[in-house]
């Protein structure tokens, strides 16, 4: 696993250098783009393999492990649990965007002239709206859900599913079992896939830079930048809200995720991530059914990057134009998008559309969007990394909360098996171990 971490880390830098030999050698922006869609080619069949395990990924261990809870009781107490950690994490996350961004003036220096009234960009802001939301929560079909990787909907299914399945007790083990087989083989593709991933994160950091080349961060550098330490402070505050919970074992956490993290980083996509992050929650010591629970409703609700580049952008956007936003309007926004960005892991360029529909409450240019564009895929990188931060920690918490028992620091640990299959003491027992207290 080390070895992994280490190709990925090196196939990030060659992709950099590959990119910028490209970029140099073919300064055509068409001829660049030409070479760059070859190059991606091998990071779009990674994402896809990804995405063809999330949706019977999330149904097999969301069922399962509903179904081993045994009430419903207990799922209403995680799933409260686990709310009430990503309400609080993302009010935490926009109002951090929200302070950086009004301290830092990263928009102030550019004085740009208001655009023509019909200047616009692409992206549709009235994609999410809250009515829409709501009404898209529950699937018109599973398989059409399933077919288009909408987590929530598949979260909502596969709830419904697995209470009904704990319900029936006995009449239901047949159909668990066999469900809790079909985790097994998703996860064993998930290894065969997960060899691929240097490839991917090489084929990604190439293709940008070919098309991009790396002046782009020199003339938004201010703005990269300034965001970029806001991420990091995000990334401490959550280390220091782990620190309270776990002690010392917060860093241990921290390093267990360091390989999901930088996947999501180098190819920008939080779903990447996904597999491993499972393997490496239970690593750490946390439960199946915590994870099979908390984690996939933490990638619809619980998105915290992306929700500090949401207040940081629209009033970036503001700044650069020159238009003054009162504490009051900037507090009304926060409460805005505490809404309109929930469940926003479904959509294509999801920040974009949700920053989109709230320039337009606010009466500040749509047109405003084609300032981040062009650079938002490195903006990405670092949002899709903080999520796998934030969703590790919530998940790990609530397990907590949960009464899950973890492995002291130094002590070794076990082989995890795939979530549903059964529990630490378990897993303890059959290795002729004692599980720890």
């Amino acid at each position: 696993m080390q070895r992994l971490t280490t190709y990925i880390l090196v196939a990030m830098v060659l992709g950099i250098v590959v990119g910028y030999g490209c970029h140099e050698l073919w300064p055509d922006p068409n001829t660049a783009r030409s070479i760059a869609s070859y190059i991606s080619l091998f990071t779009d069949i990674f994402l896809r393999l990804i995405k063809m395990i999330i949706a019977p990924l999330v149904f097999s261990t969301l069922v399962v492990g509903v179904a081993h809870m045994g009430d419903v009781g207990a799922v209403g107490r995680i799933g409260g649990k686990a709310m009430l950690w990503f309400v609080s994490a993302s009010l935490v996350s926009l109002l951090l965007g929200l302070v950086l961004v009004n301290l830092m003036q990263p928009g102030a220096s550019l004085n740009l002239p208001l655009p023509e009234a019909g200047a616009a960009s692409s992206i549709r802001a009235s994609s999410l709206s809250l009515k829409d939301f709501v009404a898209h929560l529950v699937p018109v079909s599973v398989f059409d859900a399933m077919a288009r990787n909408e987590i929530l909907q598949i979260v909502v299914f596969s709830l419904m599913f697995g209470v009904a399945a704990a319900a029936l007790g006995e009449k239901a083990q047949v159909l668990v079992r066999w469900i809790e087989e079909l985790s097994h083989v998703i996860l064993k593709m998930t290894g065969y896939i997960m060899l691929l991933a240097p490839i991917a994160v090489f084929a990604s950091m190439a293709a940008i830079i070919t098309t991009q080349g790396l002046g782009i961060l020199v003339t938004y550098g201010t703005f990269v930048l300034e965001f970029y330490i806001g991420l990091a402070i995000l990334w401490c505050l959550l280390t220091a809200v782990g620190f309270l919970f776990f002690g010392k074992r917060v860093f241990e956490l921290v390093s267990l995720v360091r390989q999901p993290f930088l996947l999501a980083f180098s190819t920008a996509s939080s779903e990447a991530a996904y597999p491993r992050l499972m393997e490496q929650l239970a690593r750490f010591g946390v439960s199946p059914k915590v994870i099979s629970f908390v984690l996939p409703l933490g990638y619809s609700f619980n998105l915290d990057g992306s929700m500090m580049y949401c207040t940081f952008a629209v009033v970036f956007i503001a700044q650069a134009y020159n238009i003054d936003l009162s504490w009051g309007q900037q507090a009304t926004m926060l409460l805005l998008l505490m809404l309109t960005s929930k469940g926003m892991a479904g959509v294509p360029r999801a920040s974009l559309v949700v920053i989109a529909a709230t320039l337009s409450t606010f009466n500040i240019p749509e047109a405003g969007l084609l300032l981040i564009i062009g650079i938002d895929q490195f903006l990405d990188m670092g949002r899709s990394a903080t999520n796998v931060i934030g969703n590790s920690l919530a998940a790990a918490v609530v397990g907590k909360w949960e009464g899950d028992r973890t492995p002291e620091p130094g002590a070794a640990v076990l082989p995890e098996p795939p979530p549903g299959t059964f529990d630490q003491a378990e897993a303890a027992e059959a290795a002729g171990a004692t599980q720890p207290a």
